[in-house]
């Protein structure tokens, strides 16, 4: 498979790379640098500015799929218009580069818990993450209009970190997904794993998937 990631530097971007390049598959790693963030063969470093759809475009033609692990602004501005208006060009881009299929790095905050609501609507979620956790649930409410182009959204638990590969985590859809303390984590090695998963298998066709332990 030919996968093209956006946001390729970043904690989970380049984690989904070095999952990619791990079961065989080629990966160009698009980022504002155009740094490789890994030495493998199979992986090309590409300086993109997503925010320009022709040149999401000269990077995705060829391309099986393109990845987005871009993230919402944090420089304490509103994100939800730049990452709205980011990720409008991005999918622009990958429709003029022939590519129609896209799978995104979501977020959390929109995942609902046991009792309806949103996670981000909840007793004692962060006031810091609010803005982010709202940028990517109007991100999930646009691909829900989309459908031109084949997307998935994999969104990770409430907390994710760099830790270990295990393989071993649950997937689901809307709910958040919690363990037995009602915590819920993921590794971003595991979320890795499980967006690769999805990548090869096409099991969520424009729908939203979870991962956590």
């Amino acid at each position: 498979m030919n996968i093209v990631v956006l946001g390729a530097t970043g904690m989970i971007g380049r984690r989904i790379a070095a999952e990619a390049v791990h079961r065989g598959h080629h990966v160009v790693a698009a980022s504002r640098s155009g740094e490789a963030p890994l030495d493998h063969a199979l992986l090309t470093g590409a300086a993109v500015d997503a925010s320009a759809p022709e040149q999401v475009a000269d990077a995705v033609r060829g391309a099986d799929v393109v990845v987005s692990a871009l993230v919402p602004p944090r420089d304490g501005s509103d994100p939800r218009k730049p990452f709205a208006a980011l990720n409008e060009a991005l999918l622009e881009g990958a429709r003029r580069g022939g590519v129609r299929r896209v799978a995104v790095v979501g977020g959390a905050g929109s995942l609902l818990t046991d009792g309806g609501a949103r996670l981000m609507d909840a007793p004692g979620f962060p006031a810091e993450y609010k803005g982010e956790a709202l940028a990517h649930a109007d991100l999930l409410d646009a691909l829900a209009e989309v459908t031109d182009l084949e997307w998935t959204a994999v969104s990770p638990a409430a907390l994710i970190a760099p830790g270990e590969r295990t393989g071993v985590f649950r997937t689901g859809g809307d709910l958040l997904i919690t363990d037995a303390e009602g915590n819920s984590a993921i590794s971003a090695e595991d979320y890795a794993i499980a967006f690769v998963d999805e990548l090869e298998r096409g099991a969520h066709p424009r729908a939203r998937m979870s991962v956590a332990y």
